[in-house]
């Protein structure tokens, strides 16, 4: 049991947290959650032994062993096996001492070593650190090689299998998915199930946190408040309280009618594309959330792009990788892949395996090896990779990275428009080098939505985000006009803006039919079988096995034939799309003109036309939507 009494921190000389009386059981699976400064990462400071309260006391079971992800890791010569095998310091101890006693032939000192290597568990270490390795994503061929030889990313997961190895009753864990690609946290999820001792996680992923954690500690205002229950659950109790505090109240209401318009845009379609399905989930485990989402200071959008032709960008039999100085790297062979405007392309797959490359090549920033690589003249690519946080330019601000994008444009509109990104006031001149993480990708994401692109390739743009942030970039991907590829760890961003699904793996780009929950269940049928193989000593299945037996060639072209075919009638569906989303706009501006009674009294004739307008939206509506659903059925038909 970990306990907080009237306990208060301060960092320098800002009061981070005051008043604090918490009580944590063992066993708990603890989500710690708040926006960025709130304190998140000094309370964890704290409890693992780092800082003293400035005020009140912290009590925890004298001898509790604390496992923690160390924030560096050395350019070690060991083995990555042997510094995972580390993270377990007696065994580790164990290990080296009877080593030491065989190379000396002291046979007495080394049977006591084996001793209690044995009683440590130590003779099937090897396997649990080769299994945390795999899960994480490492290949077997690679758990030999030398700390030194893995890059930053790859490091910190050495460093989490490292911390997992180590026996603990309790894991303290800060962001713990930013560095892994979707199968891995998917695999983490379970193995924190599994763990028996108390957790302690921060994170901004909703899925994740849902997924694992049964308490919520929220950090807001220097306070500290537990609450029963996974994200969603704490999201609703906040959000009751909030209301009965009648806290933001016309803007709840504004912010359920925007939420509710999502749900009812897509709840047709649900009966109809299992992708569709999925959205809707997720859409409606946020209802009744209203007060807390109106609480968010973000809110913006990607504007309507000048143009939409289609196709907006293409691939054709695309090879993908690298030329290096004496060799090329081919990543992906025979890619296929096509950008019509409305499209929504989440890209699955393991690290490594090749999403960022194709995403490099769809951008130009990578020639193809061979193939072509086709882009419309006036197809406009937003690009945010994952180094464009650390390639803003230092000493300059906000203002200045906008106007080198902006020249000739008038200062104030420049202002409105970092303003809108909560860059105002003086902010917008400040220069970043004093910004946080988050505020880089804020200020990123702006420069990029500037240019109103009519493509969108956004490889992980979360992993400096906190949640208010993540919450509105979903939302702005959601109503975005253009084409979305996306690469991301975050399910509730994945399932929020995407509905179509391609897997990378393998030197492979191939379509995935299913959800991302069928995904996740897909990923474990796998392990499971994998596990099973291993077994019986038989090689596991490939990657791509159980996908399709028919060659890759004869797959991308008969894909490609068929999208062809087929392309008439998407087009048509997303003309319907457009018409729909214009009618609910006009119908919203009727009905909030009919909410006013002196509407119907000032000008009688204009209040006639007004009502006669609105049955004939509605009519319209209604057939549009049975248009779009035979439509849809016609795709179904086709196997599309």
């Amino acid at each position: 049991m970990i306990g907080f009494q009237n306990m208060a921190l301060r960092r320098g000389g800002r009061l981070l947290l005051s008043q604090v009386d918490l009580t944590l059981h063992r066993g708990w699976r603890i989500g710690l959650v708040g926006r960025n400064g709130s304190g998140k990462s000094s309370l964890f400071a704290l409890i693992a032994g780092e800082l003293e309260a400035d005020q009140g006391d912290l009590s925890r079971p004298s001898g509790l062993r604390i496992a923690s992800v160390a924030q560096e890791t050395p350019a070690l010569p060991d083995p990555a096996l042997e510094y995972v095998l580390g993270g377990d310091a007696e065994l580790a101890a164990a290990r080296a001492a009877e080593s030491a006693a065989l190379a000396r032939d002291d046979h007495e000192a080394a049977a006591a070593a084996h001793h209690r290597i044995d009683e440590f568990g130590g003779y099937d270490a090897e396997a649990r650190a080769g299994r945390l390795l795999h899960g994480l994503g490492f290949a077997s061929s690679v758990h030999r090689h030398p700390v030194a030889s893995f890059s930053g990313g790859w490091r910190v997961r050495l460093n989490l299998a490292r911390a997992l190895m180590a026996p603990s009753e309790l894991l303290l864990l800060d962001e713990p998915t930013n560095h892994l690609d979707l199968d891995a946290v998917l695999w983490l999820e379970q193995w924190l199930l599994r763990y028996a001792g108390t957790l302690i996680l921060i994170s901004h992923d909703r899925e994740f946190l849902d997924g694992v954690c049964d308490h919520i500690v929220h950090l807001h205002d220097g306070r500290a408040k537990l609450y029963s229950g996974d994200y969603t659950s704490f999201e609703r109790q906040r959000a009751e309280q909030l209301r009965q505090q009648q806290i933001s109240f016309e803007r709840e209401q504004a912010e359920r009618a925007h939420l509710q318009s999502f749900v009812d845009r897509f709840r047709a379609k649900a009966s109809k594309a299992k992708q569709a399905q999925s959205r809707v989930k997720r859409l409606e485990k946020l209802a009744g959330t209203e007060a807390v989402r109106a609480e968010s200071p973000f809110r913006f959008s990607f504007e309507t792009p000048a143009e939409l032709p289609s196709p907006l960008l293409r691939l054709h039999d695309v090879d993908a990788g690298y030329v290096g100085e004496r060799d090329v790297h081919r990543v992906l062979s025979g890619v296929r892949f096509s950008l019509e405007p409305g499209d929504r392309v989440a890209l699955l797959g393991p690290n490594g395996a090749g999403k960022s490359t194709l995403v490099k090549t769809l951008v130009g920033e990578l020639a193809a090896l061979a193939g072509e690589r086709v882009a419309h003249p006036a197809a406009r690519i937003g690009y945010f990779a994952q180094h464009t946080v650390e390639s803003l330019r230092e000493g300059e601000s906000p203002i200045q990275h906008l106007a080198s994008l902006a020249p000739g444009v008038a200062e104030q509109l420049l202002r409105n428009w970092l303003g809108r990104w909560n860059f105002a006031g003086d902010r917008a001149y400040e220069v970043i080098d004093g910004f946080s993480g988050g505020e880089r990708a804020r200020l990123a994401l702006a420069l990029i939505a500037w240019q109103k692109p009519s493509v969108l390739l956004l490889d992980e743009p979360t992993n400096h985000l906190d949640m208010d942030m993540r919450e509105a970039l979903a939302e702005a991907l959601a109503e975005f006009d253009g084409a979305l590829v996306l690469v991301s760890h975050d399910r509730h961003l994945i399932g929020m803006s995407c509905d179509r699904f391609w897997r990378v793996a393998g030197g492979a780009v191939q379509a995935f039919d299913g959800d991302l929950d069928e995904y996740a269940a897909w990923l474990r049928s796998r392990d499971r079988d994998a596990d099973a193989a291993a077994a019986k000593g038989v090689a596991p299945p490939a990657a791509n096995e159980g996908i399709s037996t028919e060659s890759a060639k004869d797959r991308r072209r008969n894909a490609a034939e068929q999208r062809e075919r087929l392309r008439p009638l998407r087009q048509r569906i997303q003309g319907i799309e457009k018409r729909l989303a214009e009618i609910e706009v006009e119908l919203g501006r009727i009905d909030q003109q009919m909410l006013d009674p002196e509407f119907f009294t000032a000008d009688v004739r204009a209040a006639q036309e007004a009502m006669h307008r609105h049955g004939v939206l509605k009519r319209e509506q209604s057939e549009q939507e049975e248009a779009w659903l035979g439509l849809h059925d016609e795709l179904e038909q086709a196997g599309a």
